[in-house]
């Protein structure tokens, strides 16, 4: 027998990560709403966490990272990957890579295209901006004074400056900020810190109101096992507590805000999702929503390397004794230097094939090279130069492996299944090798490592290549996806309501219909923005009514 929590809750918020930690706080700022926030991850007092170079620890490790995997996938000739999930408050902004992405402004209007009001690139570049709290202050395109820090990087590397010169000999601009609406060219990316320390979902949106508010409660450590349904409407949450089963009620909504993956299990623990996939587990169909879980789309990210001469890397500082005690001393007096690093520093948006009508591919260029994230760095000086696709059209799918919340999914990403793919896949890596071709380098005599000199030319062999060497860049979004009410396979409306029940929604990056072009962290910090004033607004006019 479950054990009831105390009292009623207006809103119950189920997961603690990027979207889970700003719904708090929004929902939470009226003192007459009572808020209860869950979390199945631990409190973020690892040092590892806050310390930006901390993703080489934290990445693959159990403390830290739910290690899950994929199945193998047959567009990357039979591999399985590790698929790093934040295990912690603040969830995946705690372990990322804290680049500040918006996307392409045509992402967002094509969503208002499909239909979902309030979701086009001039609906959403103010929720950004509220978000922000900017170095380059307030303008046109950047907020001031929000809970979101964003810095410049406190690093520099002669080999990305040479780099960024060479993309210019190939046409690529240099520009200063990716987030304008258009972001093809070359510049250093924007980071989430504030003095040198990662400013993680947690630490802008939680921690400064955690001890403040009395109307807001947080566990951690907790796992939410399912929905409590009544009568069409879902009107609490069974979690499981150190052991201890607990049911809490909700007398006003319940919010998903777990992540593409976790939000679909919720879902489907409690009879919520494809019909087939629930009776396969014994789950009786609570609402057939054969969405659930399928729409995934991620970016795969293909690690090119090269080996370079004459110029400095992470590799050599990284395997020196001595020279990592002098990073720490600089970091530990001036918190700059590689401690403050994100793990790709230079980003370079481009076409793969002049017939794009934007840019596709997104570089992400690294002093560095390492055979996976929690790993050690190669022991020769490299740079690793990587292509990612960033608006494929593989789609793949994520469902429970039992009705048991402790079994982890069955993430099935499907990358490379199209032949759009596989010729993106292809053409960008020809670019990459155009790119270290240039004069700019040619001082550093970069030598191909992946995927190596023996791999020719032609678009089959360059695309079986990419199935060896790509991997995920750990944004998997779109599982529960938006979309029109008379559409079967949309998840939830344009309101992020669940379609065919009351008393739920899902705020989190599996809501979006289409990946955004770029990193994903800072587009799921609006969708919580907006789908807060969404909560707030339908509350309001239910009270009215």
């Amino acid at each position: 027998m479950a054990r009831q929590l105390g009292g009623e809750w207006d809103y119950i918020v189920c997961g603690a990560g990027t979207a889970g930690c700003l719904l708090a706080n929004r929902l939470s700022a009226n003192p007459r709403n009572r808020v209860l926030l869950l979390e199945a991850g631990t409190k973020d007092d690892w040092i590892w966490f806050h310390i930006p170079v901390g993703y080489l620890f934290a990445i693959g490790n159990p403390r830290s990272d739910w290690m899950f995997k994929t199945e193998p996938e047959a567009g990357l000739n039979g591999r399985a990957l590790a698929y790093p999930r934040g295990k912690v408050m603040g969830g995946s902004s705690a372990i990322n890579a804290m680049i500040v992405m918006r996307g392409q402004a045509a992402d967002y209007d094509h969503w208002r295209q499909l239909g979902l009001a309030g979701w086009g690139w001039d609906d959403v570049r103010p929720l950004f901006r509220k978000l922000e709290d900017h170095f380059l202050g307030d303008s046109e395109h950047h907020g001031k004074g929000g809970e979101w820090r964003v810095e410049a990087p406190r690093v520099r590397w002669d080999l990305l400056d040479k780099v960024r010169q060479a993309a210019g000999e190939m046409g690529i601009p240099a520009i200063d900020d990716f987030n304008t609406g258009d972001n093809e060219g070359a510049a250093y990316f924007h980071v989430n810190q504030k003095k040198g320390l990662r400013w993680s979902s947690a630490r802008g949106f939680l921690k400064s109101i955690i001890d403040e508010r009395d109307n807001l409660e947080v566990l951690s450590g907790v796992t939410v096992n399912k929905l409590v349904v009544e009568a069409g409407r879902v009107t609490g949450v069974q979690f499981a507590n150190h052991g201890e089963q607990v049911i809490a009620r909700a007398a006003g909504e319940v919010v998903l805000a777990a992540g593409s993956l976790g939000s679909v299990a919720i879902m489907e623990r409690s009879g919520i999702g494809r019909g087939e996939v629930l009776g396969q587990h014994g789950i009786p169909v609570v609402l057939d929503k054969p969405g659930v879980g399928e729409n995934l789309q991620d970016h795969l990210q293909i690690r090119s390397i090269y080996k370079v001469h004459g110029v400095k890397t992470l590799n050599e500082t990284y395997h020196n004794l001595f020279k990592r005690g002098l990073m720490g001393l600089e970091y530990a007096l001036r918190r700059t230097g590689p401690l403050t690093m994100a793990p790709s520093q230079l980003g370079i948006f481009t076409k793969s094939d002049p017939h794009q009508v934007r840019a596709n591919i997104q570089f992400h260029i690294q002093p560095l090279s390492l055979d996976r994230f929690g790993e050690p760095l190669h022991r020769y000086p490299a740079v690793t130069v990587a292509p990612c696709n960033l608006r494929p059209t593989s789609r793949g799918s994520i469902h429970i492996r039992s009705a048991e919340p402790d079994d982890k999914p069955i993430i099935a990403p499907n990358y490379l299944s199209t032949d759009e793919d596989r010729q993106v896949a292809a053409d960008s890596l020809r670019v990459a090798r155009t790119l270290m071709r240039q004069q700019a380098l040619a001082a550093y005599r970069p030598e191909e490592v992946l995927p190596g000199p023996a791999i020719g030319d032609d678009e089959a062999s360059l695309a079986r290549a990419a199935g060896d060497i790509g991997t995920t860049i750990f944004h998997p979004v779109g599982t529960a996806r938006m979309g029109l009410r008379s559409d079967p396979n949309a998840v939830v409306d344009e309101r992020l309501r669940v379609i065919g029940i009351d008393g739920l929604r899902v705020v989190d990056a599996s809501v979006m219909p289409t990946i955004t072009s770029g990193n994903t962290n800072t587009p799921t910090l609006m969708i919580a923005e907006n789908g807060a004033r969404m909560i707030l607004e339908d509350a309001r006019a239910a009270a009215k009514a």
